[in-house]
């Protein structure tokens, strides 16, 4: 009898499971062959503050560049942070000395974009879910660890016989079913999926959205989901966070961000977003942006959005960097957003 998948629901107090404030992410940018010294920094995640529910899914959306899979990896401390604290219910994870740290890894997970690479070529199925098993010292040893994986393989649709095979031998959907098994077999409570579904055919992506979707609902795991494709987001998420040159510059419930985005960033990007109804797509207004997106190492002063913003205004746009600040029932980082809002400020550009 194989033994059950750990179901992590945890009672809790409704509160966020987890809770990042002030992250930033900066990497040095050093000059000179033998005396490399520092000339400045490249602000990959430059301030980002975000709550996810326990048992809930938050998207972050933007488009590449912008510091999604930076913040992911941060928030899991894959990537060193350079700032601020991200507290996994209620524990200071960047406080975690690495012992520490190695046993809160049992409580958060990842899912990688390219399935292919985040899977050992040399290790068998069995090997690469058993190995996190092994290296916590999971109780039960390596009759509970084969049933576990069993049990893992046959959740995530596979058969139990592909522990016995390779990477190389499995199909894109089903190489990321098994990162997901990886990623669940410790038990997680907050499970990072960065890009889950990009790599896969449109078919193989809804099949891979509805096993998470179901894998949440029995197990009551929490997602952060990164993702550049609106739609994906629309459907998995609750809350929406849209990122731009490392900072989240708007965030609300994702019904009323998509009917009704308030910053100018996020109406370019779901004005981008084709609609299948033909007559909703010709009344629709197409916002272009121009230009590039400006570099990280030289971010523009004021406004990370200046340079680009159709609604750009000569006072405070080029001066003051705006705070996410509350705007009705959603938080936005924008001078301007009421009145963009109101049709009371015309267009610049």
């Amino acid at each position: 009898m194989s033994a059950p998948v750990l179901d992590v629901r945890d009672p809790g107090d409704g509160g966020p499971l987890l809770s990042v404030r002030g992250l930033q992410v900066h990497y040095p940018v050093r000059r000179g062959a033998l005396l490399a010294r520092t000339v400045g920094h490249v602000k990959a995640v430059d301030g980002v503050d975000l709550d996810v529910p326990r048992g809930t899914t938050y998207g972050l959306v933007g488009e590449s560049g912008c510091g999604k899979s930076t913040l992911g990896r941060a928030v899991l401390r894959l990537t060193e942070p350079t700032a601020g604290t991200v507290h996994l219910d209620g524990t200071d994870v960047r406080a975690l000395r690495a012992p520490e740290l190695r046993r809160a890894r049992s409580r958060m997970q990842m899912v990688f974009q390219d399935p292919l690479a985040s899977l050992d070529p040399r290790q068998s199925v069995g090997s690469a879910l058993t190995e996190p098993m092994r290296v916590h010292a999971v109780p039960g040893g390596p009759v509970a660890w084969r049933a576990r994986v069993e049990e893992l393989l046959e959740r995530v649709g596979l058969p139990a016989a592909a522990a016995a095979k390779y990477p190389h031998e499995f199909s894109g959907g089903q190489r990321q079913r098994i990162g997901i098994a990886r990623a669940l077999v410790l038990g997680p409570s907050l499970v990072v999926a960065d890009e889950p579904v990009s790599a896969l055919d449109v078919s193989v992506q809804a099949q891979v959205i509805t096993l998470l979707e179901e894998l949440q609902a029995d197990l009551g795991l929490t997602y952060l989901v990164i993702a550049h494709d609106l739609a994906v987001v629309r459907h998995m998420s609750r809350t929406v966070g849209v990122m731009y040159l490392g900072g989240i510059v708007e965030e609300a419930a994702t019904a009323r961000l998509y009917a009704d985005p308030l910053h100018p960033y996020t109406r370019a990007l779901l004005s981008a977003a084709p609609v299948p109804d033909p007559e909703v797509e010709a009344r629709r207004e197409r916002i272009l942006l121009t230009g590039d997106l400006p570099s990280p190492a030289a971010p523009p002063p004021g406004c990370r959005f200046q340079t680009r913003c159709p609604w750009r205004q000569p006072t405070r746009c080029g001066d003051e960097r705006p705070p996410l600040r509350q705007v009705g029932a959603s938080r936005v980082a924008c001078h301007w957003a009421e009145e963009i809002a109101a049709g009371a400020l015309a267009r610049t550009r």
